[in-house]
């Protein structure tokens, strides 16, 4: 028999096989339907399968939200990350690690925690442990899983480069005549070279102590020959002089009767007496005289023996240093902005030129190449990191001509850990004495740096920093002039540096 369905009864059908279809979808578990869909794959941290070296880089993608730690050998870790959220978004760049805090709490964000920070910007860029939500949420920083942050901590050294790349990016083996190769004489003799002037540079810094001391007790004495004790004594020589010309005067003047012989003797005792007198006050006065001359010339010859002394310290303290930074990395900049070259070695600016570069109108791109280990044969190995669209790495170093004396001056000392970056950037306003080379991709969003204050803003005192020396100088907020504080943070009490403040902008 057949039946058939009223339109009612069709429509209530049809009702009810819907919803039981979409009754049987609600059963399928999310995660089997996430699974039926295909996404893109998250990052998940790794561990390369050999033995790990030093790290020498960390390149951070915003694209994937991961990071690459590198060796000379190639890469040792892996992890996802959070970068900055839109409006504070981590500035894309090449940068290094300039300060290492294993328990730093925040004094920008409501003392937010921040373990194992490793600081990339003196303005409050870094990485550090936190949470990963699966996305950019930071406030600019670089959040990694807790426990690979902790890892990572106990294997970075200060120094480390960090690059931040828009897209994916690896360091690819590179080689090309224009890559410094050190000269083994040369690196043989650094050390001897260094100790030598440093040995003379300590024999200068005494000797114009001991200048300074001389000159210091050549001016006491030529200031205590004052100009009232001259005066009296010409004042005095002046008196008896008037007073030998009125004997004189009363001597020669006319007389009813002349003279007879007591009263002649008489006069000529009186005159003889006031004669000597003058002289004697003469001579004192002459003395004096050459006296205050000798010490004003002593003193004048002692300053200008402090002051030579005092330039052969300075030449000989830039000597010792050039020659104990020879002994450390080099690292060198070129900017097509610019068109300049800029070398650093331990921190400290060493050298600037003027550069051509071929096609300057031409973008370059952005480059980093970095020796990651001795070659065979006493050169170095190196690695090329590109992370903005111009020149390929290949192409960007046949542009650049670098002066022979300035080439011969870096290149043969260069050891492994030397950089060249070649950019279309200026250095970036977070670069000072207390980092490396900081460029910025202009092209991409800086909102994490563009809420902080310029790290010239940042209070630091003077105090033995990490190895770098024990002289830097201060610069100050103006508001802390205006109200008279210093502020004193976490670092300084851990380790237990005396003598100079911090006063952290986040």
């Amino acid at each position: 028999m057949t039946y058939r369905l009223t339109r009612t009864q069709s429509a209530t059908f049809v009702t009810l096989t819907a919803t039981a279809a979409l009754t049987a979808l609600s059963l399928v578990s999310p995660a089997d339907a996430a699974a039926s869909r295909p996404g893109p794959t998250k990052p998940t941290e790794e561990t390369a399968p050999r033995d790990a070296g030093d790290p020498l880089m960390a390149i951070v993608s915003i694209k994937t939200q991961h990071v690459t730690i590198y060796d000379a050998d190639g890469w040792i870790f892996r992890a996802p990350v959070s970068t900055g959220t839109k409006g504070r978004e981590t500035p894309a760049g090449v940068f290094s690690v300039v300060e290492k805090d294993k328990d730093h709490h925040s004094n920008l964000y409501d003392d937010a925690w921040m373990p194992n920070m490793e600081r990339i910007t003196w303005s409050g860029i870094a990485l550090h442990g936190g949470p990963l939500p699966g996305y950019a949420a930071s406030h600019g920083c670089i959040r990694m899983p807790y426990d690979f942050a902790e890892k990572l901590f106990g294997k970075t050294q200060i120094g480390m480069r960090v690059i931040v790349s828009p897209d994916d990016a690896e360091p690819v083996a590179i080689s090309d005549p224009r890559l410094f190769v050190p000269s083994a004489d040369a690196l043989a003799a650094a050390p001897a070279r260094a100790d030598k002037l440093a040995a003379e540079a300590a024999d200068a810094a005494k000797a114009a102590d001991d200048a300074k001391s001389a000159a210091t007790t050549a001016a006491r004495a030529a200031a205590a020959v004052t100009p009232a004790a001259l005066q009296k004594l010409q004042a005095l020589k002046s008196r008896a002089d008037a007073e030998l010309a009125n004997i004189d005067k009363m001597i020669a003047a006319p007389r009813a009767a002349p003279r007879n012989d007591e009263e002649k003797a008489r006069d000529d005792e009186f005159r003889q007496k006031a004669a000597a007198k003058a002289a004697d006050l003469g001579t004192q006065l002459d003395a004096a005289k050459a006296d205050a001359q000798g010490k004003r010339d002593a003193a004048a010859a002692a300053q200008a023996a402090f002051k030579a002394a005092d330039a052969k310290k300075a030449e000989t303290a830039a000597a010792a240093r050039d020659a104990k930074l020879a002994l450390d990395p080099v690292a060198v900049f070129i900017s097509r902005k610019t068109q300049k070259l800029y070398v650093r070695r331990g921190w400290q600016s060493t050298v600037e030129v003027p550069i051509a570069i071929r096609d300057p109108d031409k973008p370059i791109g952005t480059h980093v190449y970095t020796a990651v280990a001795r070659a065979d044969g006493g050169g170095l190995r190196w690695t090329a990191v590109t992370i903005d669209n111009g020149d390929d790495a290949k192409d960007a170093l046949d542009r650049i001509d670098i002066p022979k004396d300035v080439l011969d001056q870096i290149a043969s000392t260069a050891v492994p850990r030397s950089s060249i970056i070649i950019s279309d950037e200026p250095a970036n306003r977070e670069q000072n004495y207390r980092t490396e080379f900081i460029v910025v991709l202009n092209n991409q969003p800086q909102g994490g740096l563009a809420i902080r204050k310029p790290a010239s803003d940042m209070v630091v005192g003077r105090d033995n920093w990490f190895g770098f020396g024990n002289n830097y100088y201060t610069q100050q907020y103006p508001q802390q002039q205006q109200y008279g504080y210093q502020r004193q943070y976490g670092y300084q009490r851990q380790y237990g540096y005396g003598g100079g403040y911090y006063n952290q902008r986040w």
